[in-house]
């Protein structure tokens, strides 16, 4: 069941108010709404909150939504600000929007994607999900960069995180394209890989720049 992104919101909220900060409810003028807010009365009709006295308080049944609220919102933040480029005010205002469409298992491939990382942008902690946890005990590293593979190791190719529009052009050039299968050959003094036909050597500032999907089934 998907609650509105209104009430999504108002769960993220509680979940750093009761969870995080240990507090046992938060005043409704706090966060910013009121007794008649539609998102409240929606956690309300689901019994994932109790409002007494005008405050808000978190109920148990509500508690595994808010934590996965706030994982799609952190999520996001990292996406947007780790893999887009998009810092600041903006990349804040874009996890927000953002975080709503995390459901039915992107949030799953996005996690996959950032290597199932342990806190956002900001430093708080990004509540695990079931990947985390199988990636753990499956030794799954999900996308690394590219000095992290060893000779001999191969994946394919995430995404390219280059800083300067040279450095993109220079990948493009060599064929470095999302999707491709990469194969290493060499890793010092400089890392030497095979792209198809191709070899190609790169300096390791440039190696960080290009993103890995190791998995066992690629060829």
């Amino acid at each position: 069941m998907r609650v509105s992104a209104k009430a999504e919101e108002i769960l993220e909220a509680l979940w750093i108010a009761t969870v995080e900060k240990g507090e046992n409810a938060a005043l409704l003028e706090t966060m910013r709404i009121t007794a008649e807010d539609e998102g409240l009365a929606e956690l309300v009709r689901l019994a994932f909150v109790e409002v007494r006295s005008e405050r808000v308080q978190l109920r148990h049944e509500g508690r595994e939504e808010a934590r996965m609220t706030v994982r799609r919102h952190r999520l996001a933040e990292r996406l947007m600000m780790d893999i887009l480029d998009i810092k600041g005010v903006s990349g804040d205002e874009r996890a927000c929007e953002f975080e709503h469409l995390l459901h039915h298992g992107v949030d799953t491939k996005i996690c996959t994607l950032l290597n199932h990382p342990v806190t956002c942008p900001h430093g708080k902690p990004i509540p695990p999900g079931t990947c985390c946890e199988q990636a753990r005990q499956e030794g799954e590293v999900g996308v690394v960069a590219l000095t992290e593979l060893k000779a001999g190791e191969r994946g394919e190719i995430a995404y390219l995180a280059a800083s300067e529009a040279s450095k993109m052009q220079k990948l493009m050039s060599m064929g470095v394209l999302p999707g491709s299968v990469l194969v290493v050959t060499r890793t010092f003094p400089t890392y030497i890989f095979k792209v198809g036909h191709s070899e190609f050597a790169v300096d390791a500032d440039l190696a960080r720049e290009i993103f890995i999907r190791r998995a066992s089934g690629v060829k």
